[in-house]
Protein backbone atom coordinates (compact mmCIF):
# COMPACT_ATOMS: atom_id res chain seq x y z
CA UNK A 1 0.00 0.00 0.00
CA UNK A 2 1.15 3.53 -0.97
CA UNK A 3 0.58 5.98 1.63
CA UNK A 4 -0.88 9.32 0.16
CA UNK A 5 1.84 11.09 1.14
CA UNK A 6 4.88 8.62 0.53
CA UNK A 7 8.34 9.92 0.09
CA UNK A 8 7.52 13.77 0.85
CA UNK A 9 10.09 14.95 3.08
CA UNK A 10 9.02 17.62 5.54
CA UNK A 11 11.44 19.30 8.36
CA UNK A 12 9.60 20.30 10.95
CA UNK A 13 10.76 23.65 12.98
CA UNK A 14 7.50 23.67 15.17
CA UNK A 15 7.01 23.08 18.78
CA UNK A 16 3.91 23.43 21.67
CA UNK A 17 0.32 22.55 19.26
CA UNK A 18 0.06 24.11 16.22
CA UNK A 19 2.75 23.25 14.09
CA UNK A 20 3.00 19.72 15.55
CA UNK A 21 -0.33 18.65 14.78
CA UNK A 22 0.14 19.92 11.00
CA UNK A 23 3.00 17.66 10.89
CA UNK A 24 1.30 14.51 12.91
CA UNK A 25 -1.45 15.25 9.79
CA UNK A 26 1.44 14.87 7.61
CA UNK A 27 2.87 12.15 9.25
CA UNK A 28 -0.31 10.30 9.46
CA UNK A 29 -1.18 10.65 5.73
CA UNK A 30 2.82 8.94 5.21
CA UNK A 31 5.02 11.62 5.42
CA UNK A 32 8.57 11.46 6.47
CA UNK A 33 8.28 14.43 9.16
CA UNK A 34 11.77 15.31 10.52
CA UNK A 35 11.21 16.53 13.95
CA UNK A 36 13.95 19.10 14.66
CA UNK A 37 14.43 20.06 18.79
CA UNK A 38 16.86 22.21 20.46
CA UNK A 39 20.04 19.99 22.11
CA UNK A 40 19.16 20.44 25.37
CA UNK A 41 15.17 20.15 26.46
CA UNK A 42 13.32 19.62 23.03
CA UNK A 43 9.74 20.21 22.67
CA UNK A 44 8.36 21.81 25.85
CA UNK A 45 5.39 20.05 25.60
CA UNK A 46 7.83 16.68 26.79
CA UNK A 47 7.36 18.08 29.94
CA UNK A 48 3.68 18.86 29.90
CA UNK A 49 0.36 16.66 30.36
CA UNK A 50 0.13 13.39 32.25
CA UNK A 51 3.46 11.45 32.39
CA UNK A 52 2.92 7.63 32.08
CA UNK A 53 6.16 6.15 32.75
CA UNK A 54 8.97 8.81 32.09
CA UNK A 55 7.02 10.12 28.70
CA UNK A 56 4.45 12.85 28.12
CA UNK A 57 0.90 11.59 26.55
CA UNK A 58 0.56 15.01 25.74
CA UNK A 59 3.72 14.81 23.72
CA UNK A 60 2.67 11.08 22.51
CA UNK A 61 -0.39 12.44 21.18
CA UNK A 62 0.88 15.10 18.46
CA UNK A 63 4.06 13.78 17.70
CA UNK A 64 3.19 10.45 16.39
CA UNK A 65 4.58 9.18 12.65
CA UNK A 66 7.74 11.75 12.97
CA UNK A 67 11.65 11.33 14.06
CA UNK A 68 13.56 13.36 16.19
CA UNK A 69 16.75 14.93 16.04
CA UNK A 70 18.18 17.60 17.75
CA UNK A 71 20.42 20.71 16.17
CA UNK A 72 21.97 23.83 17.86
CA UNK A 73 20.51 26.02 15.36
CA UNK A 74 22.33 29.23 17.00
CA UNK A 75 25.70 27.37 15.85
CA UNK A 76 27.22 27.04 12.61
CA UNK A 77 27.23 23.50 11.93
CA UNK A 78 23.63 23.37 13.04
CA UNK A 79 22.80 25.80 9.96
CA UNK A 80 24.76 24.37 8.01
CA UNK A 81 22.60 20.67 8.35
CA UNK A 82 19.60 22.36 8.30
CA UNK A 83 20.48 24.35 5.34
CA UNK A 84 21.26 20.85 4.01
CA UNK A 85 17.83 18.95 5.05
CA UNK A 86 16.05 21.54 2.91
CA UNK A 87 17.61 21.43 -0.03
CA UNK A 88 16.94 18.06 0.10
CA UNK A 89 13.07 18.25 1.78
CA UNK A 90 9.58 18.73 -0.09
CA UNK A 91 8.23 20.72 3.30
CA UNK A 92 9.73 23.15 5.68
CA UNK A 93 6.77 24.18 8.29
CA UNK A 94 7.44 26.86 11.37
CA UNK A 95 5.35 28.20 13.51
CA UNK A 96 7.61 31.01 14.85
CA UNK A 97 6.60 34.84 15.42
CA UNK A 98 6.99 36.17 11.68
CA UNK A 99 10.73 37.56 11.30
CA UNK A 100 12.91 35.21 13.14
CA UNK A 101 13.19 32.12 10.02
CA UNK A 102 14.99 35.78 8.66
CA UNK A 103 17.03 36.43 11.62
CA UNK A 104 17.96 32.62 11.32
CA UNK A 105 19.26 33.93 8.12
CA UNK A 106 16.40 31.65 6.22
CA UNK A 107 14.88 34.88 3.96
CA UNK A 108 13.00 33.82 1.14
CA UNK A 109 15.33 34.92 -1.18
CA UNK A 110 17.70 32.04 1.04
CA UNK A 111 15.22 29.31 0.75
CA UNK A 112 14.30 29.88 -2.85
CA UNK A 113 18.48 29.86 -3.17
CA UNK A 114 18.19 26.29 -1.51
CA UNK A 115 15.36 24.93 -2.50
CA UNK A 116 13.08 26.44 -5.00
CA UNK A 117 10.88 23.62 -5.30
CA UNK A 118 10.32 23.53 -1.38
CA UNK A 119 6.83 24.65 0.58
CA UNK A 120 7.00 26.60 2.92
CA UNK A 121 4.29 26.73 5.57
CA UNK A 122 4.15 29.43 8.33
CA UNK A 123 1.52 29.03 11.38
CA UNK A 124 1.31 31.72 13.79
CA UNK A 125 -0.85 34.37 15.36
CA UNK A 126 -2.44 36.99 13.57
CA UNK A 127 -0.26 36.72 10.04
CA UNK A 128 3.23 37.96 8.53
CA UNK A 129 2.13 41.56 8.26
CA UNK A 130 0.02 44.22 9.76
CA UNK A 131 -0.24 45.98 12.65
CA UNK A 132 -0.10 42.66 15.29
CA UNK A 133 2.07 40.91 13.88
CA UNK A 134 4.81 41.09 16.29
CA UNK A 135 2.38 40.30 19.02
CA UNK A 136 3.24 36.72 20.69
CA UNK A 137 0.20 34.90 20.65
CA UNK A 138 -1.50 31.45 22.42
CA UNK A 139 -4.64 30.41 21.43
CA UNK A 140 -6.52 31.89 24.77
CA UNK A 141 -5.26 35.31 23.11
CA UNK A 142 -6.35 34.63 20.16
CA UNK A 143 -9.81 33.17 20.79
CA UNK A 144 -10.35 36.12 22.60
CA UNK A 145 -9.57 38.67 19.51
CA UNK A 146 -10.99 37.33 17.16
CA UNK A 147 -14.24 37.58 18.98
CA UNK A 148 -14.72 33.98 19.50
CA UNK A 149 -15.20 34.07 22.69
CA UNK A 150 -17.94 36.89 22.86
CA UNK A 151 -20.04 33.46 21.01
CA UNK A 152 -20.07 31.17 23.66
CA UNK A 153 -21.65 31.00 26.77
CA UNK A 154 -25.35 31.84 27.92
CA UNK A 155 -27.04 35.47 27.06
CA UNK A 156 -26.48 36.03 31.10
CA UNK A 157 -22.84 34.39 31.05
CA UNK A 158 -19.48 36.73 29.99
CA UNK A 159 -17.27 35.94 26.87
CA UNK A 160 -16.49 31.96 27.31
CA UNK A 161 -13.12 30.48 26.03
CA UNK A 162 -13.06 27.01 24.59
CA UNK A 163 -11.96 24.22 26.49
CA UNK A 164 -10.08 22.75 23.69
CA UNK A 165 -7.47 24.96 22.44
CA UNK A 166 -9.27 25.60 18.94
CA UNK A 167 -7.19 28.25 17.26
CA UNK A 168 -4.12 26.22 17.87
CA UNK A 169 -6.06 22.65 15.94
CA UNK A 170 -7.52 24.96 13.12
CA UNK A 171 -4.87 26.78 12.03
CA UNK A 172 -3.06 23.33 11.99
CA UNK A 173 -5.32 22.05 9.98
CA UNK A 174 -5.66 24.65 7.53
CA UNK A 175 -2.06 24.23 7.13
CA UNK A 176 -1.93 20.85 6.72
CA UNK A 177 -4.42 21.25 4.04
CA UNK A 178 -2.35 24.27 2.19
CA UNK A 179 0.71 22.17 1.98
CA UNK A 180 -1.39 19.74 0.50
CA UNK A 181 -2.68 21.96 -1.71
CA UNK A 182 0.53 23.67 -2.39
CA UNK A 183 2.39 20.13 -3.35
CA UNK A 184 -0.43 19.47 -6.21
CA UNK A 185 0.60 22.98 -7.55
CA UNK A 186 4.07 21.59 -7.77
CA UNK A 187 3.35 19.01 -9.50
CA UNK A 188 1.85 20.89 -12.05
CA UNK A 189 4.18 24.02 -11.92
CA UNK A 190 7.37 22.28 -10.52
CA UNK A 191 7.75 25.20 -7.82
CA UNK A 192 7.04 25.70 -4.60
CA UNK A 193 5.29 28.41 -2.84
CA UNK A 194 4.80 29.54 0.94
CA UNK A 195 1.57 29.18 2.93
CA UNK A 196 -0.08 31.12 6.12
CA UNK A 197 -2.60 30.20 8.31
CA UNK A 198 -2.91 32.28 11.34
CA UNK A 199 -4.78 31.79 14.19
CA UNK A 200 -6.97 34.31 14.31
CA UNK A 201 -7.91 34.30 11.02
CA UNK A 202 -8.73 30.11 11.56
CA UNK A 203 -10.49 30.45 13.99
CA UNK A 204 -12.43 33.57 12.49
CA UNK A 205 -13.27 31.71 9.03
CA UNK A 206 -15.47 29.15 11.62
CA UNK A 207 -17.87 31.64 12.46
CA UNK A 208 -20.65 30.60 9.86
CA UNK A 209 -24.07 31.85 10.47
CA UNK A 210 -22.56 34.49 13.71
CA UNK A 211 -20.28 35.94 10.52
CA UNK A 212 -23.01 36.00 7.49
CA UNK A 213 -25.64 37.73 10.01
CA UNK A 214 -23.32 40.36 11.85
CA UNK A 215 -22.10 40.72 8.43
CA UNK A 216 -25.19 41.41 6.74
CA UNK A 217 -26.82 43.55 9.71
CA UNK A 218 -24.12 44.81 12.03
CA UNK A 219 -26.09 43.55 14.90
CA UNK A 220 -23.54 41.55 17.65
CA UNK A 221 -24.87 38.09 18.42
CA UNK A 222 -26.84 37.39 21.59
CA UNK A 223 -25.08 34.18 23.13
CA UNK A 224 -27.92 31.52 23.44
CA UNK A 225 -25.69 28.61 25.35
CA UNK A 226 -27.10 25.31 24.36
CA UNK A 227 -29.90 26.85 22.25
CA UNK A 228 -29.82 26.87 18.74
CA UNK A 229 -29.31 30.97 17.53
CA UNK A 230 -31.01 31.06 14.35
CA UNK A 231 -32.98 27.60 14.51
CA UNK A 232 -36.47 26.92 17.84
CA UNK A 233 -36.90 24.51 19.41
CA UNK A 234 -33.69 23.11 19.20
CA UNK A 235 -31.13 22.60 22.51
CA UNK A 236 -31.60 20.66 25.67
CA UNK A 237 -34.47 19.28 26.99
CA UNK A 238 -35.73 17.57 30.07
CA UNK A 239 -36.36 13.91 30.06
CA UNK A 240 -37.18 11.81 33.67
CA UNK A 241 -33.84 10.96 34.38
CA UNK A 242 -31.40 13.49 32.65
CA UNK A 243 -31.24 15.87 29.51
CA UNK A 244 -31.15 15.48 25.86
CA UNK A 245 -30.01 17.12 23.11
CA UNK A 246 -32.50 17.56 20.08
CA UNK A 247 -31.59 18.82 16.68
CA UNK A 248 -34.50 19.33 14.61
CA UNK A 249 -33.26 21.27 12.44
CA UNK A 250 -35.91 21.80 9.07
CA UNK A 251 -38.80 22.29 9.19
CA UNK A 252 -39.59 18.28 7.86
CA UNK A 253 -37.66 16.51 11.34
CA UNK A 254 -39.64 19.17 13.28
CA UNK A 255 -42.93 17.63 12.03
CA UNK A 256 -41.03 14.05 12.89
CA UNK A 257 -39.83 15.73 16.54
CA UNK A 258 -43.27 17.00 17.23
CA UNK A 259 -45.09 13.69 16.26
CA UNK A 260 -43.22 11.56 18.40
CA UNK A 261 -43.55 13.31 21.64
CA UNK A 262 -47.10 14.06 20.89
CA UNK A 263 -47.36 17.35 19.97
CA UNK A 264 -47.93 18.08 16.54
CA UNK A 265 -51.30 19.90 17.35
CA UNK A 266 -48.49 23.16 18.06
CA UNK A 267 -48.42 23.36 14.37
CA UNK A 268 -51.77 24.93 14.10
CA UNK A 269 -50.63 27.42 16.90
CA UNK A 270 -49.81 31.01 15.61
CA UNK A 271 -47.50 31.77 17.75
CA UNK A 272 -45.05 28.64 16.21
CA UNK A 273 -46.40 28.96 13.01
CA UNK A 274 -42.83 29.61 11.35
CA UNK A 275 -39.11 29.62 12.32
CA UNK A 276 -39.20 33.36 12.85
CA UNK A 277 -42.35 33.31 15.33
CA UNK A 278 -41.09 30.26 17.24
CA UNK A 279 -37.59 32.36 18.08
CA UNK A 280 -39.83 35.35 19.00
CA UNK A 281 -41.72 32.45 21.40
CA UNK A 282 -38.98 30.21 22.66
CA UNK A 283 -39.47 30.44 26.25
CA UNK A 284 -42.91 29.21 26.09
CA UNK A 285 -42.34 26.54 23.29
CA UNK A 286 -39.15 25.04 25.24
CA UNK A 287 -41.94 24.74 28.40
CA UNK A 288 -44.31 23.11 26.42
CA UNK A 289 -42.01 20.32 25.12
CA UNK A 290 -40.04 19.99 28.40
CA UNK A 291 -43.46 18.87 30.41
CA UNK A 292 -44.03 16.39 27.53
CA UNK A 293 -40.53 15.00 27.70
CA UNK A 294 -40.45 14.71 31.39
CA UNK A 295 -42.72 12.16 30.89
CA UNK A 296 -40.12 9.73 29.68
CA UNK A 297 -36.67 8.35 30.29
CA UNK A 298 -33.55 9.28 28.80
CA UNK A 299 -33.38 5.75 26.90
CA UNK A 300 -36.76 5.69 25.72
CA UNK A 301 -36.72 9.23 23.87
CA UNK A 302 -33.39 8.79 22.06
CA UNK A 303 -34.43 5.09 21.09
CA UNK A 304 -38.05 6.67 19.47
CA UNK A 305 -36.65 9.61 18.27
CA UNK A 306 -33.43 8.05 16.43
CA UNK A 307 -35.49 5.84 14.98
CA UNK A 308 -38.01 8.29 14.08
CA UNK A 309 -35.49 10.03 12.62
CA UNK A 310 -35.09 12.78 14.72
CA UNK A 311 -30.92 13.94 15.27
CA UNK A 312 -30.61 13.39 19.14
CA UNK A 313 -28.50 12.01 21.92
CA UNK A 314 -26.97 12.47 25.26
CA UNK A 315 -24.63 14.77 26.82
CA UNK A 316 -21.81 12.32 27.44
CA UNK A 317 -18.76 12.35 29.87
CA UNK A 318 -15.53 11.71 27.99
CA UNK A 319 -14.66 8.49 29.69
CA UNK A 320 -18.96 7.87 28.14
CA UNK A 321 -17.73 9.00 24.75
CA UNK A 322 -14.39 6.99 24.86
CA UNK A 323 -15.87 3.87 25.32
CA UNK A 324 -19.20 4.31 23.24
CA UNK A 325 -19.59 1.06 20.63
CA UNK A 326 -19.92 3.84 17.99
CA UNK A 327 -16.51 5.55 19.01
CA UNK A 328 -14.56 2.06 19.56
CA UNK A 329 -16.09 0.95 15.81
CA UNK A 330 -14.88 3.89 14.76
CA UNK A 331 -11.38 3.46 16.00
CA UNK A 332 -11.01 6.63 17.77
CA UNK A 333 -9.60 5.79 20.53
CA UNK A 334 -6.33 3.68 19.69
CA UNK A 335 -3.15 2.06 21.57
CA UNK A 336 0.45 2.78 20.34
CA UNK A 337 3.53 1.23 21.81
CA UNK A 338 6.21 3.45 23.18
CA UNK A 339 9.57 1.36 23.34
CA UNK A 340 10.92 1.95 27.24
CA UNK A 341 7.07 3.88 28.06
CA UNK A 342 4.56 0.73 27.41
CA UNK A 343 1.48 1.56 25.48
CA UNK A 344 0.04 5.20 25.45
CA UNK A 345 -4.16 5.57 24.18
CA UNK A 346 -4.36 8.46 22.11
CA UNK A 347 -7.57 9.38 19.35
CA UNK A 348 -7.19 7.81 16.31
CA UNK A 349 -7.77 8.86 12.49
CA UNK A 350 -10.96 10.98 12.02
CA UNK A 351 -10.43 10.69 8.10
CA UNK A 352 -11.28 7.02 6.51
CA UNK A 353 -9.60 6.39 3.33
CA UNK A 354 -10.74 3.23 1.72
CA UNK A 355 -7.55 1.94 0.09
CA UNK A 356 -4.46 4.48 1.55
CA UNK A 357 -6.04 4.59 5.32
CA UNK A 358 -3.74 6.48 7.81
CA UNK A 359 -1.76 4.47 10.04
CA UNK A 360 1.17 4.39 13.12
CA UNK A 361 4.32 3.56 11.37
CA UNK A 362 6.26 5.59 14.23
CA UNK A 363 5.44 6.14 17.95
CA UNK A 364 6.14 9.65 19.04
CA UNK A 365 10.32 9.97 19.30
CA UNK A 366 12.87 10.37 22.15
CA UNK A 367 14.39 13.55 22.04
CA UNK A 368 17.01 13.02 19.33
CA UNK A 369 16.64 9.34 18.64
CA UNK A 370 17.33 9.54 14.80
CA UNK A 371 20.19 11.76 14.24
CA UNK A 372 22.16 9.06 12.81
CA UNK A 373 19.36 7.18 11.03
CA UNK A 374 18.27 11.04 9.21
CA UNK A 375 21.98 11.16 8.30
CA UNK A 376 21.80 7.63 6.70
CA UNK A 377 18.48 8.24 4.83
CA UNK A 378 18.65 11.81 3.70
CA UNK A 379 22.65 11.40 2.60
CA UNK A 380 23.91 14.47 4.04
CA UNK A 381 27.23 15.30 2.66
CA UNK A 382 28.21 17.14 6.21
CA UNK A 383 28.19 13.75 8.64
CA UNK A 384 31.64 15.19 10.00
CA UNK A 385 29.33 17.88 11.76
CA UNK A 386 26.58 15.44 13.06
CA UNK A 387 27.96 14.96 16.77
CA UNK A 388 28.35 18.59 17.51
CA UNK A 389 25.16 19.78 15.64
CA UNK A 390 23.15 17.28 16.27
CA UNK A 391 23.97 15.66 20.03
CA UNK A 392 21.62 12.69 20.81
CA UNK A 393 20.05 13.22 24.12
CA UNK A 394 19.08 10.17 25.53
CA UNK A 395 15.86 9.85 27.90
Amino acid sequence: MVAPLANIKVVDLTRILSGPFCTMLLGDMGADVVKIEGPDDGDPIRQLGTIVNGFSTYFASFNRNKRSITLDLRSTAGKEVLSELIQKADVLVENFRPGVLDAMGLTAERLESLNPRLIVASINGYGSSGPYSQRPAFDFIAQAMSGFMSLNGGPNDGPTRSGVPITDLVAGLYSAYGIVNALRVRDLTGRGQRIEAAMVDSIMSMFAWYASDHLATGNPPVRSGNRHPIAAPYGMFAASDGGIAVAPSTEAVLDKFLAEIGLSNLRDDPRFASNALRMKHRAELDVIINERVATDTQANWISRLNRAGVPCGVVQELKEAFTDPQTLHQEMVISVEHPGHGAIRMLGFPVKLSDTPCCVRLPAPEHGAHNAEIAEDWQLACRDLIVSAMPKITA
